[in-house]
C-alpha cells in the first residue's frame, strides 16, 4: 500500500513538472528563422517568428505585442520591422514580435480563430470582414479612419460602419507588361480583350515564337487561378448587366463559366502561353521577362525587383484589365493587400491601436508604399516608385474586389487553381470545368 502511494506521488510530481515546462513555452512558437527557410511540417508555427529588433533581456515591465504579417519579400519585412523599431524607441515599455508564417499563414490563423487565441495585431489579407470580422476591434474612431481611399474604404468597412483594419498597401491587380516589347512591336496598350489577343498574336508571329505573349505556371497553379479570378470580374461583375446578385444568391448558371475556361484553353492552343506551362515554375518568370521572352503577366508587377537584378534598364508597365463585354471599360481586381487589424479581446488592445495609428502616419505609409510598389490605403500619402505614374494614370478606373473573396465560398480558390491546371493538361474540358465549379460551389456553400 505504501509503495503504491509512493509510486502515485512520483507520477503526479512528474506530470506537474511536465505541465510547468509546457506552460513556459513562448506563445506562437517564437524561434526565428531566415526568410528562405521552410516551417516544420508538424509544428508550422515553430519557425515563423521574425523579431522586430535584436533580442532583449526579459523584462516584466514591458508589454509584448505579437504581429502577424503575410509579407514574404525580405525587403518588405525589413521596412515593416524598421517602422516597428521606431515605434519601440518612442514606446520603450512595448516590445514588438513580428512573425511571418509564409505559406502556413492561413492555416495558423484558422487554428488561432478556433481557439480564440489570436495575435494582438494581424494582416487580414483580403478577409477583414468575411473571415476575421467577429475577432477584430472597431477602428472607426482612430484618427486615420476618415482618410481611407475611396477604393478601399468599403472593403474593410461593414454596413454598420465598423472599420476592421488599416490598409497599408492596396491591391490593384491588372496586367503587367514588358513596355520595351510593346514598343518594339508597335502595340498600343490594349483596352479590350480582343485587342489583347490581337497583341498576343502579333508578338507570337513577329517574334517567330521566341516570345511567349503570356507567362503562366501549372506547377505554381495560383497563376492559372489568378487569370481566372481576375477575368471573372470583367466577365460576370463589371458589365452593366451582370451576375453579381445571382452569384450571391446561389442561383448562378455555372454553364456560363464555360466561355471563361474556353478562353484560357484557346490561349494555350494558339501559342499565347509559354509552351512549358505545365512544368514551368513561377520562379522562372524574372529570368525570362528580363531576357525579353515574356510580354504579359497577369496581376501586379511584384516580380519587378527580381527582373531588374538581371536587367536593370528594362521597363515594366502596368495596365488595367481589358474589358471583355462590349461597351464595358477596363478595370482592376483588388482590395486589401497588406493590412493591420487588432484583436478585440487582446489583453493590450489600447497598445495595439496605438501601434496601428503609428503605422498610419504618412511618412510610414510612404515607406511601405515605396517598398511594396503598391498604392497606399490612405489619402495624402506622397509615395513615389516606378509604378506610381501607372496607378495615377488609372486612378479613375474601377477596382472590383477579388472575385473569389466576394462571390465564392471559402475553398473555391483551390478548385479554380487545380482545375485550371487540369484544363491545360487536357484532362478536363471547359464544360467539365463548369460542372466542377458548380459541384464545389454548392458543396462548400452549404458546408
Amino acid at each position: 500500500m505504501r509503495k503504491t502511494l509512493q509510486t502515485t506521488t512520483a507520477v503526479v510530481l512528474l506530470i506537474s513538472l511536465a505541465l510547468m515546462g509546457c506552460s513556459q513555452r513562448p506563445s506562437g512558437g517564437a524561434a526565428s528563422t531566415p526568410d528562405n527557410s521552410k516551417p516544420a511540417a508538424a509544428k508550422p508555427e515553430a519557425s515563423t517568428a521574425a523579431p522586430a529588433a535584436p533580442a532583449a533581456a526579459p523584462s516584466g515591465d514591458k508589454i509584448r505585442l505579437t504581429i502577424y504579417s503575410t509579407m514574404s519579400e525580405t525587403a518588405n519585412q525589413d521596412v515593416l520591422k524598421g517602422i516597428g523599431n521606431d515605434f519601440m524607441k518612442e514606446n520603450p515599455n512595448i516590445q514588438l514580435d513580428f512573425q511571418f508564417p509564409g505559406s502556413e499563414y492561413e492555416n495558423i490563423l484558422k487554428v488561432k480563430m478556433a481557439a480564440n487565441d489570436l495575435p494582438d495585431v494581424w494582416d487580414t489579407h483580403g478577409w477583414a470582414i468575411i473571415r476575421y470580422g467577429k475577432f477584430l476591434a472597431d477602428l472607426k474612431d482612430q484618427p486615420w479612419a476618415s482618410n481611407q481611399t475611396d477604393t478601399v474604404k468599403n472593403v474593410v468597412t461593414d454596413k454598420d460602419g465598423k472599420v476592421h483594419a488599416l490598409v497599408m498597401s492596396e491591391a490593384k491587380d491588372g496586367i503587367s507588361f514588358n513596355a520595351d516589347l510593346l514598343q518594339k512591336y508597335g502595340i498600343e496598350v490594349p483596352k479590350t480583350y480582343n485587342e489583347l489577343m490581337a497583341a498576343a498574336e502579333k508578338i507570337k508571329t513577329q517574334s517567330n515564337g521566341e516570345v511567349a505573349p503570356f507567362f503562366m505556371s501549372g506547377i505554381d497553379n495560383g497563376m492559372l487561378g489568378g487569370y481566372l479570378d481576375i477575368y471573372a470580374s470583367p466577365f460576370y461583375i463589371a458589365p452593366k448587366e451582370n451576375f453579381a446578385q445571382s452569384l450571391l444568391d446561389g442561383k448562378f448558371d455555372w454553364n456560363k463559366w464555360t466561355p471563361l475556361a474556353q478562353n484560357l484553353l484557346d490561349m494555350q492552343k494558339k501559342g499565347y502561353i509559354n509552351s512549358d506551362v505545365l512544368t514551368a515554375k513561377r520562379s522562372d518568370l524574372p529570368q525570362r521577362f528580363a531576357q525579353g521572352k515574356v510580354a504579359f503577366v497577369m496581376g501586379a508587377p511584384s516580380f519587378a525587383d527580381d527582373v531588374h537584378k538581371i536587367s536593370p534598364n528594362i521597363k515594366i508597365g502596368l495596365m488595367a484589365v481589358p474589358s471583355i463585354v462590349d461597351g464595358d471599360e477596363p478595370s482592376f481586381s483588388g482590395g486589401e493587400r497588406y493590412t493591420m487589424g487588432a484583436w478585440k479581446d487582446g489583453k493590450h488592445l489600447a497598445e495595439s491601436k496605438k501601434l496601428i495609428t503609428f503605422f498610419a502616419k504618412p511618412e510610414n505609409m510612404e515607406k511601405i508604399a515605396n517598398v511594396t510598389k503598391l498604392p497606399p490605403g490612405l489619402k495624402g500619402v506622397n509615395s513615389k516608385h516606378e509604378f506610381s505614374d501607372y496607378y495615377n494614370k488609372y486612378v479613375n478606373n474601377r477596382v472590383f474586389p477579388y472575385f473569389d473573396r466576394v462571390y465564392l465560398p471559402n475553398g473555391m480558390w483551390d478548385v479554380m487553381c487545380k482545375t485550371g491546371a487540369a484544363l491545360l493538361a487536357g484532362t478536363v474540358t471547359p464544360a467539365q470545368f463548369s460542372e466542377k465549379m458548380k459541384q464545389e460551389y454548392e458543396r462548400l456553400r452549404n458546408k
